[in-house]
């Protein structure tokens, strides 16, 4: 069985406190893990808690933490943006290796998975990346916003609902994602990478898990989800990935 979570905290690249959770394993720890949640998710979502659960089985510690301005995080949400996600992923690996030790595996959701893969580079003790439905290119995010994107040009800035909650994207935000190039990235990284996604995911289409499984050189390996939805709520969904992962983390 798991060990009981470690509420913690640390400080952001860019001022704001972050809330994370440490799942440990009950016994000796082989490696640490650091997740990263989807867009304006959080840590607790389901599938990274099923995630985390079946990494500890395995002897792996897995970090899991809110970005800036969501969850139990400090700071505004509207004032970030895919750079400052990217250095608060770093931050979050200089945490665990002044705490604890330098993650090996980085594993990320939807946005998340495009964050991981971005800042891989960055965290050189990581051997393996392991994402989950994630785009191929980072302005794909935008599709959650498309009816406003011509406001927020216009005028600096929209309040959308995302997921049933509101949120103010900037023109910032949107202008940062044009500085950003994940295919080479990509295709630069000389770490594993195991690519996650089902083939009818309505919000990230499959053709991005191709994109990403031939911009990467190998070792690589892609695990189709069957008919799992973007989020993994089925909770029978969640376990697949995470077994999946740990078993690929194992070796």
């Amino acid at each position: 069985m798991p060990g009981k979570p470690v509420k913690l905290t640390f400080d952001g690249a860019h001022g704001a406190k972050l809330a994370a959770r440490l799942d440990m394993p009950t016994g000796p720890v082989k490696a640490y893990a650091l997740f990263a949640h989807c867009f304006t998710c959080t840590k607790d979502l389901s599938a990274a808690r099923k995630i985390a659960e079946a990494l500890t089985l395995q002897g792996i510690g897995v970090l899991r933490f809110d970005f800036t301005g969501l969850g139990g995080s400090s700071g505004d949400f509207a004032s970030t943006n895919f750079t400052s996600n990217l250095d608060d992923l770093e931050r979050a690996a200089d945490f665990l290796r002044d705490e604890f030790q330098a993650p090996k595996l980085l594993i990320g959701h939807s946005l998340g998975g495009a964050a991981v893969l971005a800042v891989a580079d960055r965290v050189p003790e990581a051997t393996a990346i392991a994402t989950i439905g994630a785009p191929a290119d980072v302005d794909h995010v935008t599709h959650n916003f498309a009816a406003h994107l011509d406001d927020i040009k216009n005028n600096g800035e929209a309040e959308v609902s995302l997921g049933g909650r509101p949120f103010v994207i900037k023109r910032q935000f949107v202008d940062d994602l044009a500085n950003h190039d994940l295919a080479r990235a990509v295709g630069q990284m000389r770490k594993a990478l195991l690519v996650l996604h089902a083939p009818m995911d309505q919000t990230v289409g499959i053709e991005n898990a191709a994109k990403i499984f031939d911009a990467a050189k190998h070792p690589k390996s892609f695990v189709s989800l069957d008919d799992a939805d973007h989020l993994l709520r089925d909770p029978a969904n969640a376990e697949y990935a995470a077994s999946v992962i740990a078993a690929w983390a194992g070796r």
